[in-house]
Order: structure tokens, then C-alpha cells, then sequence
């Protein structure tokens, strides 16, 4: 982790409201949040729990009700600067095949931000090697450029999205569920490269995701999201292992046990005698 002492993010007394049909309803309650240069933090939750919510604020796809939110000490609460918000913080969604147009090529998904963001920077020829570049980064054959992205696998689609969302060189990656549409041998590719891309590049995460396992395996620090509001938060390995808050309790409950015996404590008394 960077010895940097301004946070990548900061998200003081963050909320949200929606109004609908005469009625409000409160989805996000006065959040609190830092994500510090280089480490990676899990937002996890129950479905509705809010934490998708508090990640398109952040990036700039919803807007809080109120609070504050600070990228790099920058104010960016309100979304007039939306150029600026891209070059700190982009976003990878949980289903690959929807965040990208199936009618462009995979050269024109990933040439997309360069050529709004930096197309000035680079010229023609240098948008063109930054496309190559990037999706070695992310060990993709450079020549995958002509094809579509229905022509190619989720776990590659996965990592052109992560390439595209790498191509301003963000200083925060809001991951909504990255891996929880592959199989599972194409989730621990993904998180492999996740890992790769932080070591080479400093990169930090926000990781949402309801998988403790995952989480388990990627996160440094993980905050557990409850009606709106951060239940409880702290080193990930401590939370898991000795959580505090009932939200942190039925999380780890609902984790299915894969040694029946554990899950099932009948059945290993029943087995004492034998080893089968």
C-alpha cells in the first residue's frame, strides 16, 4: 500500500433518497469510506443492501442526495466534472457482455475512452498502440482488435472490459461483481490478472460483491453494507473470522459449507467409527 496519506477516495456522510409515487425511500443512510492508493477494499452485502448504489455514485452514474465525496482530496460531489472523475475512478461491471456495444469491434470498445479523453495526447497511430498495449496488459492476443464481443468468451470479455477501463489510467477500479457471471475456473483467472494489474500498476479496488470467498481471497479491508449504512468495517481477515455485526453473521452463514460433515454435524458422529 502507498505510504500517500490522501485517500484515493474519501465519502463522508454519503445518502441517498428516491421518491416515487408520493413515497421516499431511503437506500444509502450517511456512508462513510476511504479506499487509501493501492489496497483493495470489499463492499459486501445482501442484495438491496445498497452497495451497488454507493459505487454509481461514486463513479458518477447516480448522484448522492447529500454528503461529500473527495477523489485524490478533489471535491467532486457534484457531477460537473465529469472529465476529471474519469481519469480517477472507472468502473467494471458485473456482466461483460452488457457494457459493451455488440456492434463494435473490440478495437473500437477499448479506443472508445482514449479517443474521448486523450485522443489529443496520443494522435491516430498512438490510440491505435495503446489498444494493443492494453489488451497485453491483460493477456489478451492484441489481434482479438477484429472481432466482436459475442464472439468471444466471458473470461475474455471480462478482461477487455477491465483493459478498456484501464485505458486512462485510473487511480481507482470500482468492481461490481467482475467475476460472479463466469465460471468459477474463468472467476480465478480474472481475480489472478486483478491481482497482476494492482502489483504492476498501484491500481486500488473497490471490490462489491456478496461472494466472502472472493472477497476473502482479493480484499485487504472490507466494510459489510446493511440497510444503507456500514454495519461494521476493518481488516478482512479479522471481520471474517470474528465479525461483530449481525449483518457480518447472516453474510457468513449463508456461505455454503463444502465438507458436509462440518455442515451437517450428525453426519460426522454417524462417521466416527469408519473411515468409509
Amino acid at each position: 500500500m502507498s505510504e500517500t496519506t490522501t485517500p484515493v477516495v474519501s465519502m463522508r456522510g454519503v445518502a441517498k433518497s428516491f421518491r416515487q409515487h408520493g413515497r421516499t425511500s431511503t437506500v444509502l443512510r450517511d456512508v462513510d469510506l476511504d479506499v487509501a492508493a493501492g489496497e483493495t477494499v470489499a463492499l459486501v452485502g445482501e442484495s438491496g443492501s445498497g452497495k451497488t448504489t454507493l459505487a454509481r455514485i461514486l463513479v458518477g452514474l447516480a448522484q448522492a442526495s447529500r454528503g461529500e465525496i473527495r477523489l485524490l482530496g478533489e471535491d467532486l460531489t457534484a457531477p460537473r466534472d465529469v472529465a476529471r472523475r474519469a481519469q480517477v475512478v472507472q468502473m467494471v461491471f458485473q456482466d461483460p457482455f452488457a457494457s459493451m456495444n455488440p456492434r463494435m469491434r473490440v478495437r473500437d470498445v477499448v479506443a472508445e475512452p482514449l479517443l474521448t479523453h486523450r485522443r489529443r495526447e496520443l494522435g491516430s497511430r498512438g490510440v491505435v498502440q495503446e489498444v494493443s498495449r492494453l489488451l497485453e496488459s491483460v493477456d489478451l492476443d492484441p489481434q482479438v482488435v477484429e472481432r466482436f464481443p459475442h464472439e468471444l468468451s466471458g473470461g475474455q470479455c471480462q478482461r477487455i472490459a477491465v483493459a478498456r477501463a484501464l485505458a486512462l489510467e485510473p487511480r481507482l477500479l470500482v468492481l461490481d461483481e467482475p467475476t460472479s457471471a463466469l465460471d468459477v475456473s474463468v472467476q480465478a483467472t480474472v481475480l489472478d490478472l486483478l491481482r497482476e494489474l494492482q502489483e504492476r500498476t498501484g491500481v486500488a479496488y473497490l471490490f462489491v460483491s456478496h461472494d466472502l470467498a472472493v472477497v476473502s481471497s482479493l480484499a485487504d479491508r472490507i466494510a459489510v453494507m446493511a440497510d444503507g449504512l456500514i454495519q461494521e468495517a476493518g481488516e478482512c481477515r479479522r471481520v471474517l473470522s470474528s465479525p461483530q455485526a449481525e449483518a457480518t453473521r447472516r453474510l457468513l452463514a449463508s456461505v455454503a459449507e463444502p465438507d458436509p460433515r462440518r455442515a451437517n454435524p450428525s453426519l460426522a458422529r454417524a462417521g466416527t467409527g469408519s473411515d468409509g
